[in-house]
């Protein structure tokens, strides 16, 4: 479980979030959802520590990760897999070489024991056989499934996923939704999602958080959010459900 206390973020005089407490479900796909601007980014860096928050604090399994310092955050960032928008592979390294990335920082492993890691999540993100290609190689699916398989293998307890469908196709978009709820179940882990693809939150969205204007505006289920009266959290899904629809008969 992951909860945040009145986190608020300013740069300069723009503040970027204001004030903003919530609970992240062990187990479950935690979606943070909103218009371009709202700070949905901003929360899952202050949550992870790329950025400190101006005021309030995030809690890792109710340890106070914000008044930590860098050595003290080491253990819980040992349990955290990211996957960045662009997932963020090294052009210069293989498929492999990726994946083995965190497993070089921070474990002792044989190099044996780290190739077999990286076999086993490339078995388990369907991209068997593909340890010696490099980023330039792969489709943009695939580089997602390799993000994800990096994300997995120091075997997370926490999940973090920036906009995992952006640049994708509807086809492949829900392959890669599929992968992240097996995997968040399988691992029993507490996973939290960007994303502003109103398939994700339909398809996949147990615990939802609709930010607007930097602030939680509303929280609840996918199974709500059809019903809510809520009129911000309206306008965006009709607004994005419009936006896939015509990005669909482009």
């Amino acid at each position: 479980m992951i909860e945040i206390k009145d986190i608020y973020k300013t740069f300069g005089d723009n503040d970027v979030l204001k004030g903003i407490s919530a609970t992240f479900q062990t187990g479950k796909n935690n979606l943070i959802i909103g218009g371009s601007g709202s700070g949905k980014t901003t929360l899952l860096k202050c949550i992870v520590g790329l950025h400190e928050p101006t005021k309030g604090d995030v809690f890792f399994e109710e340890e106070n990760f914000t008044d930590m310092d860098f050595t003290g955050r080491v253990p819980i960032r040992t349990q955290i897999g990211m996957l960045f928008q662009n997932s963020a592979l090294f052009d210069s390294m293989s498929v492999e070489e990726n994946i083995m990335f965190p497993l070089n920082l921070f474990t002792k492993q044989t190099l044996a024991e780290k190739r077999d890691r990286a076999n086993f999540c490339l078995e388990r993100v369907n991209l068997e056989d593909k340890n010696k290609l490099y980023p330039a190689e792969l489709s943009g699916g695939m580089k997602k499934r390799v993000g994800i398989a990096r994300a997995i293998a120091m075997q997370p307890k926490y999940l973090f996923v920036d906009e995992p469908n952006s640049g994708l196709d509807p086809k492949t978009s829900i392959v890669i939704d599929d992968l992240i709820n097996d995997l968040t179940t399988e691992y029993n882990m507490t996973t939290i999602i960007v994303t502003h693809d109103m398939n994700s939150v339909m398809g996949i969205g147990e615990h939802i958080i609709f930010l607007h204007e930097g602030q939680k505006w509303w929280e609840g289920s996918n199974k709500e959010i059809a019903h809510t009266d809520n009129k911000e959290l309206n306008d965006f899904v009709f607004a994005s459900k419009f936006m896939q629809a015509a990005k669909g008969k482009l």
